[in-house]
């Protein structure tokens, strides 16, 4: 009788009840050891660039990531990020990678320039805040110590990492993450889990403490939110691109910890609890009420959407 039961235990824990595919537990647990597998050989070619460049690890800042550094960084976690998800969702999951929430049409571009424009706001907000507060102390202007073509060209190529940021992260976070966890629970509980992660994730980042992987967590939140009100990722990923963008290369402000090239010269001089301090505004109570205008926005822009599909 205890061979019997154990038998019949075994296909319960590995599947799922439809028997057609594993639980969620698993599928994250092998997308996740298909991601680091990739990682890791993905990275030799990384190791021998920096190598060729010059590029040595005792000389690097660990707050500051230039374009010669983010890029290539970014490539391999764009190789391995969308590679991982998407055997893991034809082959584990058994269903399209467009099923996910990337379905290509008009409506797709109108909903990543809405994210761009919404965070866009949301940063002016915060850095328009700051400098009324007497937070922010002006230095002066990216043109004003490099050539015009440097500073186009910085933009030019950071929007396009960012790019890649905002692909990456929500396509793992809101895309693999959050529907793999909700179709094994519920959504309350996938958009919880997943935006738990998303926080913890970012601990790792300079300058990081508890208070700012909470802060991370809300933004886990807020981009959930456009994700559950149209039922696709590409205004999630607009809002994600848009976020580090004008926070860090237009507004000057660090990118969870991370220093980059600035348009805006500044320091922070105003209270940690409010500004993040070396983190960003991420960590800092200002995130709140910026996260509410996001919030409002979001939900004026997809008013005449249709609920969310049920995520199987």
């Amino acid at each position: 009788m205890a061979i019997k039961e154990a038998s019949s235990l075994l296909p319960r824990l590995l599947f799922s009840p439809d028997k057609l595919r594993l639980r969620a537990g698993w599928r994250l647990a092998f997308q996740t050891i298909i991601m680091v597998g990739l990682g890791g050989c993905l990275s030799i070619p990384i190791i021998f660039y920096f190598i060729i460049n010059g590029i040595a690890a005792s000389n690097l800042n660990p707050n500051y990531l230039s374009k010669e550094i983010l890029l290539p960084l970014q490539v391999v976690e764009l190789m391995m990020v969308t590679t991982s998800v998407y055997l893991a969702r034809r082959f584990l999951d058994k269903r399209s990678f467009a099923s996910l929430g990337l379905s290509m049409n008009i409506p797709a571009i109108w909903d990543v320039l809405a994210g761009i424009f919404i965070t866009a706001i949301m940063m002016a907000f915060i850095f328009a805040m700051e400098f009324m507060a007497g937070w922010v102390k002006f230095e002066g202007f990216a043109w004003q110590v490099d050539s015009g073509w440097t500073v186009a060209a910085s933009l030019i190529l950071f929007f396009v990492i960012f790019i890649m940021v905002g692909w990456n992260e929500e396509l793992l976070s809101r895309g693999y993450h959050l529907q793999t966890l909700s179709s094994g629970t519920n959504i309350f509980w996938g958009v919880l889990i997943s935006s738990s992660f998303f926080g913890l994730a970012h601990l790792g980042n300079p300058n990081a403490t508890w208070v700012s992987a909470a802060g991370i967590f809300f933004a886990g939140l807020f981009l959930a939110y456009g994700y559950l009100r149209t039922g696709q990722l590409w205004l999630s990923i607009g809002l994600h691109i848009g976020w580090n963008f004008f926070e860090g290369v237009v507004f000057g402000f660090p990118v969870s910890g991370l220093d980059i090239y600035r348009l805006i010269r500044h320091q922070i001089q105003g209270p940690e609890i409010w500004t993040g301090g070396a983190f960003g505004p991420e960590a800092g109570l200002i995130l709140l009420p910026s996260l509410v205008i996001g919030i409002g926005f979001i939900y004026f822009y997809t008013r005449n959407r249709t609920t969310i599909r049920e995520i199987r």
